[in-house]
């Protein structure tokens, strides 16, 4: 059964830093672009960033474009977003999300992406 676990969400002053990671079982994320979306309290889910299967292609939304990185261990079967900078608006459930198959782009479009994590919360407060 394929799974995502997402992992890393805590409570944090403004200007701090987190880490969340994307785990995944049940498959092998190489064949997969991984896709981190967020959505906060009364808003839509948006796309924070994404990232193909092989990393060659890496997109972020412009609200957090300079300040988080997308990255993949695919030997630990593992994608992950490293936040800076982080501001009391970037405070939501982060998601992260699977699509399979070779695309030339990194979509930040969730209905793109058909396996889905449970989520992880972010606060940002001081």
């Amino acid at each position: 059964q394929l799974q995502l676990v997402e992992s890393g969400g805590a409570l944090v002053q403004p200007g701090g830093s987190l880490r969340l990671s994307c785990a995944a079982s049940g498959f092998t994320l190489n064949s997969y672009d991984i896709g981190w979306f967020r959505q906060a309290p009364g808003k839509e889910r948006e796309g924070v960033s994404a990232i193909s299967r092989t990393a060659a292609i890496i997109n972020y939304s412009n609200s957090v474009k300079g300040r988080f990185t997308i990255s993949r261990d695919n030997a630990r079967n593992t994608v992950y977003l490293q936040m800076n900078s982080l501001k009391p608006e970037d405070t939501a459930v982060y998601y992260c999300a699977a699509r399979s198959g070779a695309w030339r782009y990194a979509s930040l479009t969730q209905d793109e992406y058909p396996y889905w994590g449970q989520g992880t919360q972010v606060t940002v407060s001081s």
